[in-house]
């Protein structure tokens, strides 16, 4: 089992954050992980994107240049890499920024309005984490109990109130996941829980 993994968006989204969770995840329970930072000339705003590889196997390398999986946070993101991702791949994309669906046939296509969900939460900075709870419900990548690890580790002293608003941000991103209607794209980007 190897899955080669995209995340992409502007700077700001929390891109690196849901990739460096996923490979301390993957690495906590026991595979091979890599995770490879690419940053725009801006932080906020410009271009970020990570690559994530988690496998059972020696990692050859850990460019990804055909992901299993993409998270596109973005427009940009899907334009560019929504071509690359392999047949019978997954797309998770940002419906609450990007205006368009996914046109190939040949992966499945997950719609998460991140931002919408998020500011039901009342921090729209917590979106990024929305988005792993959907992507790691429908994946199954990592068990819960890693992940809300993951978080702990990453938010302690002075930040450690915000491991309970980001594990909710990661339930209610399963949540959406778990109702098909929240998943389907639409150009409304609503979210009804």
């Amino acid at each position: 089992m190897t899955h080669d993994i995209l995340i992409s968006g502007f700077g700001g989204q929390g891109v690196m954050a849901i990739g460096k969770t996923l490979a301390e995840g993957g690495m906590k329970e026991g595979y091979e992980v890599s995770w490879l930072p690419s940053y725009g000339p801006e932080m906020r705003g410009g271009t970020a994107n990570c690559s994530v590889v988690i496998s059972d196997d020696m990692i050859i390398s850990p460019i990804v240049l055909e992901p299993t999986l993409l998270i596109a946070m973005n427009t940009p993101s899907l334009v560019k890499f929504g071509p690359n991702v392999i047949p019978e791949g997954k797309v998770f994309v940002n419906s609450s920024i990007v205006d368009m669906a996914v046109e190939r046939t040949d992966v499945s296509a997950y719609y998460v309005p991140t931002m919408e969900i998020a500011q039901k939460l009342g921090n729209p900075r917590v979106a990024n984490m929305v988005m792993l709870g959907a992507v790691n419900h429908v994946t199954g990548l990592l068990r819960e109990e890693t992940v809300r690890e993951m978080l702990s580790q990453l938010f302690t002293g002075p930040k450690a109130n915000l491991v309970e608003l980001n594990l909710e941000a990661l339930r209610m991103g399963a949540a959406c996941a778990a109702n098909d209607a929240c998943m389907i794209w639409s150009n409304t980007h609503e979210y009804h829980d």
